[in-house]
């Protein structure tokens, strides 16, 4: 068996003086508070503090980046035991699952994934040899030992990793049941949701009319005219208000703007209320809605994030008999200059809007994002996300980025993940990066090392939380 230790300079130069200034700076923020203020972790967990059921329902079954690379080298997702959306069945025995996995741990080697398992394994979980089919059951019968106890229960893990708040994603159709029983519950940890619209303002989404038609019943507005449906999405903001939000997500697939008269969305409304229609049409009335999303931030003081360019549920397979989410989304190339223009030439100058943009096109970092950034008071630039919330991903990042946007127009770290122990495994990977890049402005007498150390907690604490109002 190969022994399991997380090198405590990982991730840092390997240059002995730079890496001298990026320990030292490490330690300064390793410890600072976990703010998370964007993700997709169940509001249930922290509601009811039920145990997690069993090692494979905690690490695989809810990780779309653990699945995704076991399915491509063959191992089919029933095999997994993800759950199907006619309800046939799939893997049931947990041990089994967790075999699969293992056998298939080394196809993690050089990726993000096996630095926050890894982690997870080390530090959640004191394990000491590596993950292998040899040593499956031995990780098996631990992890599964550790959550049967009250020191693995959602509540108190929260806790023991320093989590100052965590934001969820509801959708506008959710009740928000889970967030009031947190309230309720007397629990002093902080989780907040966040106010995702996409499926009643994209009339490509699968029974779109439908869900309008409910969204607006659900705020007792009339579905029949535009203005109707605007005071749905502004009263169901306040609802969300009410549950902790300050902030919206937008996952469009493009960052096309627009802003059209009173007359020309009246009647794009009754056309796509109708449906079908046309893509262009589509586009147009999703472009008008995040323009619309903006004003009303203007108005509630909702931070405004826009997660674009992504082809979703690529595997149409997948899509029909596992439905969403199911690591089947794949980046697309982004474009923001001309996008975002409608909307910033009404309101990219007012200071009360935070709109924070997002893309999986790191060619944009440079061309397009950091100099809007530099530019525009609304805009900030969101971390490095989904598939570059990696190493190389986080440096490509700042390299670009920074030198026309700065450090101060970025938000610092956004986890973005469904699978709770990666939180904390991949806040340590964020600030081991960028206290490496800080280490490297010094040593090349770029930066004053007492201007990095302020850099390097604003990155870790400060920029996220004046970010997004927590």
């Amino acid at each position: 068996m190969k022994p399991l230790k997380l090198h405590p300079d990982r991730l840092f130069p390997a240059e002995g003086r730079t890496r001298d200034i990026a320990r030292a700076l490490h330690a300064s923020v390793r410890d600072l508070p976990i703010v998370s203020p964007h993700g997709h972790t169940d509001p249930a967990w922290f509601a009811y503090d039920e145990p997690f059921a069993n090692p494979s329902d905690l690490l695989i079954v809810p990780d779309h980046y653990v699945f995704r690379m076991l399915m491509s080298q063959g191992v089919k997702l029933e095999q997994l035991g993800i759950p199907t959306v006619d309800g046939s069945p799939t893997e049931t025995d947990p041990r089994a699952i967790w075999h699969r996995f293992a056998a298939h741990y080394h196809l993690f080697r050089g990726t993000p994934s096996r630095l926050w398992l890894d982690w997870v394994f080390a530090e959640a979980f004191g394990i000491d040899v590596q993950l292998e089919t040899a040593t499956a059951d031995h990780y098996y019968d631990l992890i599964d030992a550790a959550l049967k106890t009250d020191a693995f229960r959602p509540r108190a893990l929260f806790e023991r990793y320093n989590i100052e708040v965590i934001a969820t994603t509801e959708g506008p159709l959710d009740p928000l049941d889970h967030h009031r029983a947190i309230r309720e519950s007397g629990w002093k940890g902080k989780v907040v949701t966040a106010y995702r619209p996409d499926p009643v303002m994209d009339p490509d989404t699968s029974g779109f009319i439908d869900k309008v038609r409910d969204f607006c019943a659900m705020a007792g507005e009339d579905s029949g005219s535009f203005a109707g449906y605007l005071r749905a999405h502004e009263k169901r903001r306040a609802d969300f208000r009410a549950a902790g939000a300050t902030s919206t997500d937008h996952g469009h697939p493009s960052a096309f703007t627009a802003d059209l008269p009173a007359a020309e969305i009246e009647a794009l409304y009754a056309k796509v209320m109708a449906g079908p229609v046309a893509p262009q049409e589509a586009e147009l009335f999703r472009g008008h809605m995040l323009t619309e999303m903006a004003r009303m931030s203007i108005e509630d003081g909702m931070v405004m994030q826009i997660h674009p360019a992504v082809y979703r549920s690529h595997n149409a397979a997948v899509l029909q008999r596992f439905g969403r989410d199911k690591g089947g989304d794949i980046p697309l190339p982004g474009e923001f200059v001309r996008a975002l223009k409608p909307l910033l030439d009404r309101f990219g100058n007012d200071p009360r809007l935070t709109l924070v943009l997002f893309t999986l096109d790191e060619d944009v970092y440079s061309r397009e994002l950091a100099p809007l950034a530099g530019h525009y008071p609304a805009l900030r630039l969101g971390p490095p996300w989904w598939f570059h919330d990696s190493p190389e991903g986080m440096r490509r990042f700042r390299e670009r980025a920074t030198e026309t946007g700065g450090f101060y127009n970025t938000v610092g770290f956004n986890d973005d993940t469904r699978a709770f122990l990666s939180i904390p495994a991949r806040h340590d990977v964020a600030r081991r990066m960028d206290c490496a890049f800080l280490a490297r402005l010094v040593a090349e007498h770029r930066m004053d090392e007492d201007e990095a150390f302020e850099v390097a907690r604003a990155l870790s604490y400060d920029l996220v939380k004046q970010a997004y109002k927590l």
